[in-house]
């Protein structure tokens, strides 16, 4: 069980039936503020526990109300099973008390478990601050884009852009992740930077009619789109991932020492 900073303790519990999935639904909902069309149904949840994903829930202390939950299916690519990570959500009440990690965690631990070698996610490269716990408190790696990913999203959180987003590989074997989860410094030489200004939370969130905000977020996403797709064609990595005092962050990118690839 993991401790929850001036909180409860953080348990995490496997999700196998109806009741459960419902819970996922619930919190799917308070999370993304999806439209029903873009909601995923609880038989969703059910096939993926049954196939050989991952659905998890997380709580605080003993009650019996969900707070956070993660869903992994499983993948297959080039010859490799590995697990996708579709969607990992904590309520807004509780963010920033590690629910999240205690939830990727558990992911990582279930899938060694099973023989697994990698973990992959897709997130928004806008999102500063899940950028930053992904790459530098996680140790995953980046080196693939795709633009528009899911189409057009009913969710706020996307502030009108199109659905771009980077693959977050996490080779979970890797003496890379071992030293993030340790807190330990990466080793690697920062060959380009590409920077993301905090004003892209201010721009997202700002109403339709602010036709400067909007603009100003679409060309931030295309540029730092066309500067991290230009530096994996030439071989580099997201190895590293800086914030500062103002809430700006940076990709910093080079190129990966080790050896796991599918």
């Amino acid at each position: 069980m993991n401790e929850a900073p001036n909180s409860a303790p953080i348990r995490i519990q496997s999700f196998t039936s109806l009741e459960q999935f419902d819970q996922c639904v619930a919190l799917e909902e308070a999370v993304w503020g999806y439209d029903p069309a873009d909601m995923i149904p609880r038989r969703m949840f059910l096939l993926a526990s049954r196939i050989g994903g991952q659905v998890m829930g997380a709580f605080l202390g003993e009650s019996p109300t969900a707070v956070g939950f993660a869903m992994a299916l499983p993948a297959f690519r080039n010859g490799h099973a590995y697990l996708h990570s579709h969607m990992v959500g904590v309520i807004p009440e509780v963010r920033n008390q590690g629910i999240a990690r205690a939830l990727k965690l558990a992911q990582r631990d279930d899938a060694l478990a099973r023989g697994f070698d990698l973990m992959e996610w897709t997130f928004d490269p806008t999102e500063i601050k899940n950028a930053y716990i992904n790459i530098a408190k996680l140790g995953a790696i980046v080196r693939r884009y795709q633009r528009n990913f899911y189409g057009p999203s009913s969710s706020p959180l996307q502030g009108g852009l199109p659905t771009d987003r980077v693959y977050a590989e996490w080779w979970l074997r890797s003496n890379r992740v071992a030293r993030a989860l340790s807190s330990e410094p990466q080793p690697f030489d920062i060959v380009e930077r590409v920077d993301v200004p905090s004003e892209i939370y201010t721009w997202k969130a700002s109403p339709p009619a602010d036709t400067t905000a909007r603009a100003a977020a679409r060309d931030l996403q295309a540029r730092n789109a066309q500067a991290l797709e230009s530096a994996f064609a030439n071989g580099l990595s997201v190895l590293g991932y800086q914030r500062n005092d103002r809430g700006d962050g940076q990709f910093q990118l080079g190129r990966w020492d080790e050896t796991f690839a599918y």
